[in-house]
């Protein structure tokens, strides 16, 4: 038998720790995550998130093919968030190459990420309600969020992954039925608020579970550079849409929900106001809707763009989406790089589960809405 040299005090410290591995087949995940978690008993002592396990090398393929040939890419990185990375990817290069987009073309487009925007965070509250143990919440979500698809679907003729931008404007118009169905849509979703609020906000079980669980501190926040709406639940109102305004919502008026608590909770109450923040912007943006082109004349495939480094980012569901672009001039990029917010949100994990017990940590990593194919991209 090895003889110890050190106190015992500290082999009885170490024999009292153990590893578990969770995931990344773990159903509460959302993807193939494994978080190492170093355990003393119940308390979380360490966390290690592996990631890597379905890397799908899309920034190495941006290499390979023009820049209209990723289109269809950019929506595979975060699926949830598919029509904002895919308008969001036009946008980068519109501003590269400078070239002009219609009125109507730029309110299409707010409606319809913003659209995307609520089914995001529609399906994020009824599966963090499911990984809590909750079932109704997860059908009367998927319900809502079904009313999003069918709208989406009629003029992008997809359901999850779009490829609806193009340089320069979108590629169908929207008619008077999708206007109207999207307005019906906004009144249906307001009369579910207040359901919501009393089902999930005011049960006591999921009070229980998220206040004061899993607290980012505005200084951890900061460190790990966390965004979205993990980071206005710590009290940083920071949002791209108002900090650094793209794409027409300079000319919107919204606000941008925050809370000082930076908890589950916190987090939670979050996501629910920017829902209604979202249907105040489309309400707008219906109202709002010029006459005139959806794009330029001739579509835009062979570009000249300057040569140099860029950098042009978004607010997604989840937070600060940017794209670093190296151009040579030609008509594929040298290089793109992604700063997508689940990777750096999940990065902070480390230090947040330190000192909190195994039992929330699903409630704490289902809170923060990751979108693993976003972090393994």
């Amino acid at each position: 038998m090895r003889q110890s040299a050190g106190p015992t005090l500290e082999r009885t410290d170490e024999a009292d720790t153990y590893y578990l591995n969770m995931g990344p087949q773990h159903p509460s995940m959302h993807g193939v995550l494994r978080l190492l978690l170093k355990l003393r008993g119940e308390e979380i002592v360490t966390c290690e998130p592996v990631i890597g396990y379905a890397h799908r090398a899309h920034e190495k393929m941006a290499e390979n093919r023009n820049y209209i040939m990723f289109i269809p890419n950019t929506s595979r990185v975060d699926y949830l968030s598919g029509m904002i990375y895919n308008i969001a990817f036009c946008q980068a290069i519109e501003k590269l190459c400078s070239i002009e987009v219609p009125e109507r073309a730029e309110v299409i487009r707010i409606i319809a990420c913003e659209l995307n925007r609520i089914q995001s965070h529609l399906l994020w509250f009824g599966t963090f309600l499911l990984d809590l143990g909750g079932i109704t919440p997860f059908l009367y979500c998927f319900d809502d969020r079904e009313e999003i698809l069918d709208i989406l679907d009629r003029v992008t003729g997809s359901r999850l992954t779009y490829a609806y931008g193009r340089f320069g404007g979108v590629t169908m118009d929207v008619d008077q039925d999708f206007l109207v169905r999207t307005l019906a849509f906004v009144k249906r979703i307001r009369s579910r608020f207040p359901m919501y609020e009393k089902l999930v906000g005011e049960n006591v079980i999921f009070r229980e579970r998220c206040e004061g669980v899993g607290v980012i501190t505005p200084e951890v926040a900061r460190q790990y550079g966390v965004s979205g709406p993990t980071l206005r639940a710590s009290g940083i109102g920071y949002d791209v849409r108002r900090a650094e305004p793209y794409g027409g919502y300079d000319r919107f008026d919204f606000e941008i929900p925050t809370r000082t608590a930076g908890d589950c909770m916190a987090r939670f109450e979050v996501r629910m106001a920017e829902m209604e923040q979202s249907c105040r912007i489309i309400e707008q943006a219906v109202a709002a809707m010029p006459e005139g082109p959806i794009g330029p004349k001739k579509l835009v495939q062979r570009l000249k763009p300057p040569e140099g480094m860029f950098y042009f980012a978004v607010e997604s569901a989840r937070g600060h989406f940017g794209q670093y672009i190296l151009s040579d001039g030609s008509n594929t990029p040298l290089k793109l790089k992604m700063r997508t917010p689940s990777f750096s949100n999940l990065s902070a994990m480390e230090t947040v589960l330190e000192g909190t017990m195994v039992a929330d940590t699903i409630a704490i990593v289902g809170s923060i809405d990751i979108v693993m194919p976003e972090i393994d991209r």
